[in-house]
C-alpha cells in the first residue's frame, strides 16, 4: 500500500514538472511575477521589523530622551551610574553621559564648569556644532568652550585660560551630609585653592544654554575640586518609544529608588507619529503587492487552462475525473509559488539591505523566519489566485472540444 501511494506521489510530481517544463515560457512569466512580488513583500517585511530600531537610532541624533535626577538631596555616584547601565542594557544605550556643575572663577568672574563624560555626551548630541574637537579623558586639560564665553573672554582654539575655585557655597551644601567635618573642612580648601591651566579644544555653538558653559572630562573636575565622583544628573539616548521609555521608567524608580528617571515626552512621542506613518505605508503597500500578485497569478493561470483545453478534454475523454485534473493544475500553482516565493526571500533581504543603506546608513540583520512564512504566503496566494481558472475544468466537455466546437 505504501510503495504504490509512493509511485503515484512520484507520477504525480513527474506529471506536474514535465507540465510547467512544456510551457516554460509561462513558467518564466509566473514565477517572475510571484518572484517580484516575494522581493518587495519579505524586503518590505524585513524593513517594518528593522524600521524601529533603526530611526530610533536616527531620533538619538536630535538630543536624549531620557533624563535622570536624583532624588531628594541624594548625589548619583559611579556605583549608581554603573546600576543603571546594567539595568538599561548595553545594547539599548546610543550614549549616557553624567553631569557634574561646579562654579568656577575666570579673571574673578564666575562661570559654571560640567564635567561630564565627553564621549558620551558626543554620541549624545550629535547635533551641537564643534568649532575643533571634543576633548577625552586622555587629555583632561583639553575643554570645550560654550561660543558666548569664547566671545566674552576672546578666546580661539589653541588658547590657555586659568580657572580658580570659589568659595564652597550653599549650591553644593547638600552633599555634605554624609561627610565628617574633616572631611568638609578638606573640600572647602581644595574648593577655594586650586588653579588649573586650561586649553580650549574646542567651541560649542548650539544657539542654547550649552553656549554658556564650559565643558570638560568629569575625573579632571573631581580631582581639581578634591572630590568623589557625583553627578547632578545623567543624560540618556535609549533606543525605545514612548511605551518602552514609561516601562523603563517605572522599573528604574522600583530598582533603584534613589533615582528619578523623566523621559523627554516631545521628542518620543514625535518618533512614534512618524515611526506609526512609516510601519502603516509599508502595511499598504504590502497589501497592494499581494493583491497585484495575486491578479498576475490569476491571469497567468486562466491563460494556462485556456490552452490547455484538448489536453483536458483528452484527459477526462480516458478517465480522469474533475479532481484529479484539478489537483493537477493546483499542483502546478503551489510549485510556481514555491520556487518564486524561495527566490523572491533572497533578493527581498537584498533589497532591503540596499534601503537601510542608502536611508539610514546602516545594514541589517537576515530575519531566517522569512523564509518559511513568505514561501507559504505566496504558494497560499498562488493557490487562491488559481481556484477560478482551475474550477473551469469543470465546464470543459471534452465531446465539444475535441470535435473542435
Amino acid at each position: 500500500m505504501a510503495s504504490r501511494h509512493g509511485s503515484r506521489r512520484r507520477m504525480y510530481m513527474k506529471m506536474v514538472s514535465s507540465s510547467l517544463i512544456r510551457r516554460a515560457s509561462r513558467l518564466i512569466i509566473a514565477v517572475l511575477a510571484i518572484a517580484i512580488g516575494a522581493t518587495i513583500l519579505s524586503g518590505l517585511v524585513t524593513i517594518y521589523y528593522d524600521i524601529p530600531e533603526q530611526l530610533g537610532r536616527e531620533f538619538r541624533s536630535y538630543g536624549a530622551n531620557l533624563i535622570i535626577l536624583p532624588r531628594g538631596e541624594a548625589k548619583i555616584t559611579r556605583e549608581t551610574l554603573n546600576s543603571l547601565r546594567d539595568l538599561i542594557g548595553e545594547n539599548k544605550i546610543v550614549g549616557m553621559a553624567p553631569y557634574r556643575y561646579q562654579t568656577v572663577k575666570i579673571n574673578e568672574q564666575p562661570y559654571i564648569i560640567a564635567g561630564t563624560d565627553l564621549s558620551q555626551a558626543e554620541k549624545n548630541s550629535p547635533f551641537w556644532y564643534i568649532e575643533g574637537s571634543w576633548g577625552n579623558s586622555q587629555e583632561t586639560s583639553r575643554v570645550m568652550v560654550g561660543h558666548e564665553i569664547a566671545q566674552t573672554l576672546n578666546l580661539k582654539l589653541g588658547d590657555t585660560f586659568t580657572v580658580q575655585g570659589v568659595k564652597y557655597g550653599q549650591q553644593a551644601e547638600a552633599s555634605r551630609q554624609d561627610l565628617s567635618a574633616e572631611e568638609n573642612q578638606k573640600r572647602d580648601l581644595a574648593r577655594q585653592n586650586f588653579a588649573k591651566k586650561l586649553i580650549v579644544q574646542g567651541i560649542v555653538s548650539t544657539g542654547g544654554a550649552e553656549e554658556g558653559f564650559i565643558f570638560a572630562d568629569v575625573d579632571m573636575l573631581d580631582e581639581l575640586i578634591g572630590d568623589t565622583f557625583r553627578a547632578d544628573v545623567i543624560e540618556c539616548s535609549i533606543v525605545a518609544d514612548a511605551g518602552e521609555l514609561t516601562n523603563l521608567s517605572t522599573k528604574i524608580e522600583r530598582e533603584i529608588p534613589e533615582l528619578q528617571p523623566r523621559a523627554v515626552r516631545r521628542l518620543t512621542q514625535s518618533q512614534d507619529i512618524v515611526l506609526g506613518k512609516l510601519q502603516a505605508l509599508v502595511l499598504l503597500v504590502t497589501v497592494v503587492v499581494l493583491i497585484i500578485t495575486m491578479i498576475s497569478v490569476y491571469t497567468t493561470m486562466m491563460a494556462m487552462v485556456a490552452e490547455r483545453r484538448r489536453e483536458i478534454a483528452l484527459k477526462k475523454a480516458l478517465g480522469a475525473e474533475n479532481k484529479l485534473v484539478m489537483s493537477e493544475l493546483l499542483g502546478e500553482g503551489v510549485l510556481l509559488g514555491f520556487i518564486g516565493g524561495t527566490l523572491g526571500v533572497f533578493l527581498g533581504f537584498e533589497f532591503a539591505l540596499r534601503v537601510s543603506l542608502n536611508v539610514f546608513g546602516r545594514g541589517i540583520n537576515f530575519q531566517w523566519a522569512l523564509i518559511p512564512a513568505t514561501i507559504a504566503v505566496f504558494i497560499t496566494i498562488t493557490v487562491l489566485a488559481s481556484i477560478i481558472p482551475v474550477r473551469k475544468v469543470m465546464d470543459i466537455h471534452p465531446a465539444i472540444v475535441l470535435k473542435g466546437e
